[in-house]
């Protein structure tokens, strides 16, 4: 006997889809996806000034591991309550929950409120790839998926290209109707989220059968004991000491957590939030591992790039969205022509191992970029860097649907989803938290050799810049150090004589330098495991079409009696 299976056009209960039909569903998932993608590169030029401006520089890794940890979190759940509830219900839940996170947001007083608001926002953001994902993996062949991935590109390159401006232009206005400019970023949302909401319960019509599962919340919740900890020490321990007992504790609690985790993954076996049966399958067990280290890669490269065009090239936010254009420019491009092959030749595999190479030598040579490079060079790397995040996208999560049964592309390509996420609150904790524990001496470093030189007193001596050198003998007198006010509030360096400022700018230049290589050592184990990813044929079916033949077949062989 079949279990009973959701039907995905209200217009076509049997057979493929039409191309029209498809669309029309694209359009749903597209403004949801939207709304995900925008937040992720709006935030992303304005996190210097909002930080800055709640005082907590330092600190600004937590408003992105907060959304990162709960949308990574919910993104299984999602999988396993779309196919109770429905999908479309859930993605409309989604939405709904991502527009309250970023009204919370506007009402931050602090990082650490900030981080508690966007991660209420993550909890609808989990929904909303995973979802879409998930829908386009049942209604779409491999084969073919890769002729609808343009719509989904032209989405995100819109977010990219106006996520960038709009966010620094948020970022740059002192207010806005009476309330701060960088408040806007987040409040921009809500509009998009109704906008959204009108378009998803107009166009995206799926007909749904109920397939019950066993929630395994206590696997979310061990996942978070396991989860939080590690990333609350990897922020933290270099204030607490990396062997302090607060530090041990988080090491014993995060492990504890790891180990039940797998534990009750073990015991749920095909109900679990991550099915561990699902990792003997070759593509998906090497697809995870590589999906991790990307995105470690991924997120420190995308958090630290906007830093350093900001603080160490002096670009105000919109000008660093701007040119962080070349990055979104290679990843179009690396999407655009890895999906129109794989569409005509049937083969993926080339692509995430040729882009896993690109982006270990991009992140090295973003290793030598100083703080006097020009910026054409770093735009150049920025392009390649774009290429290597193209050529994995979208073939990665191909892989590991084709690779599964249709039954399973829900949670496989939350699966894919999920492992991304887990790599990418790692590596913005973590490279994060290399960038500001080495920034306060590489910083003391360069003002002790800048101190002595001609250019350095001839500064100290101009009027101009008698406050500053009242600061800086200020802050030497006490002990604080002149390298912990910047980490505080970077702002200071805008105005700030050139001469004065070379210190400051190489600091953080060279320890950007050292996230980069670090994030280059993580991308090449990367690349050797991408070696080891299978060349699996795509089928030429969606999993719509296999389940529709299957409940066919099944009708023929024996009468379907309901569940109790």
């Amino acid at each position: 006997m079949t279990e009973p299976v959701a039907t995905w056009s209200a217009d076509s209960p049997t057979g493929p889809l039409s191309h029209r039909q498809i669309v029309t569903i694209l359009v749903g998932l597209m403004m949801g996806m939207f709304l995900a993608a925008l937040d992720q590169t709006i935030v992303a030029t304005a996190i210097r000034t909002i930080a800055d401006d709640l005082k907590g520089l330092n600190h600004q890794a937590w408003a992105t591991t907060a959304y990162l940890i709960t949308s990574t979190i919910v993104t299984p759940l999602y999988g396993k309550l779309g196919d109770i509830y429905g999908r479309k219900k859930l993605f409309v839940i989604a939405i709904s929950i991502f527009v309250v996170g970023s009204v919370l947001c506007t009402f931050a007083t602090s990082m650490g409120t900030l981080a508690l608001y966007r991660a209420v926002q993550g909890l609808g953001a989990g929904g909303l790839f995973s979802l879409a994902l998930a829908i386009i993996g049942d209604i779409v062949p491999p084969r073919e998926r890769a002729k609808y991935q343009g719509y989904f590109l032209a989405v995100f390159g819109t977010a990219s290209v106006l996520g960038p401006v709009i966010g620094g232009f948020f970022a740059g206005q002192e207010t806005i109707l009476g309330i701060d400019g960088w408040r806007w970023v987040f409040l921009v949302n809500v509009p998009i989220g109704i906008l959204a909401l009108a378009v998803v319960s107009r166009t995206l019509h799926l007909r749904h059968t109920r397939l019950d599962h066993r929630i395994d919340w206590l696997g979310a919740a061990l996942l978070s004991v396991a989860l939080v900890p590690l990333l609350l020490v990897a922020e933290q321990g270099r204030e607490w000491g990396w062997t302090a007992v607060s530090s041990t504790t988080c090491y014993v609690v995060g492990v504890l957590g790891t180990v039940g985790f797998f534990w009750q993954e073990w015991r749920m076996k095909e109900e679990a939030i991550l099915p561990l049966a699902m990792f003997r399958n070759r593509t998906v067990g090497v697809a995870s591992v590589a999906s991790v280290l990307i995105g470690v890669a991924m997120f420190g490269g995308l958090a630290a790039l906007p830093l350093y065009l900001q603080i160490v090239k002096g670009a105000t936010p919109t000008e660093a969205g701007l040119l962080l254009l070349p990055m979104t420019l290679g990843i179009m491009v690396g999407s655009v022509f890895s999906g129109q092959v794989i569409s005509r030749t049937g083969r993926y595999r080339m692509f995430p191992v040729i882009g896993s190479g690109l982006l270990a030598v991009s992140l090295f040579v973003f290793h030598y970029v100083a703080y006097d490079t020009p910026l054409w060079q770093t735009m150049v790397v920025m392009v390649f860097f774009g290429l290597g995040l193209g050529f994995n996208f979208q073939p990665l999560t191909l892989a590991v649907q084709n690779a599964v049964p249709p039954q399973q592309i829900g949670v496989a390509t939350s699966t894919a989803t999920f492992t991304r996420q887990i790599g990418g609150a790692l590596g913005t904790a973590v490279f994060l938290s290399i960038l500001f524990s080495t920034a306060s001496d590489r910083i003391t470093s360069a003002l002790t050799a800048a101190v002595p030189t001609p250019s350095f007193q001839a500064a100290l001596a101009d009027p101009a810049n008698a406050e500053a050198a009242a600061a800086l003998q200020a802050a030497q007198e006490s002990g604080a150090g002149v390298a912990g006010g910047v980490l505080e509030d970077s702002s200071f360096l805008t105005g700030l004589d050139e001469r004065l400022a070379q210190p400051f700018l190489v600091g953080f230049s060279e320890s950007m330098d050292l996230v980069f290589l670090v994030g280059s050592a993580v991308m090449v184990v990367g690349f050797l495991v991408m070696l080891l990813l299978p060349h699996v044929e795509l089928r030429k079916s969606s999993g719509y079409g296999e389940r529709t033949t299957d409940e066919a077949d099944a009708d023929t062989e024996a009468p379907v009696t309901a569940h109790p």
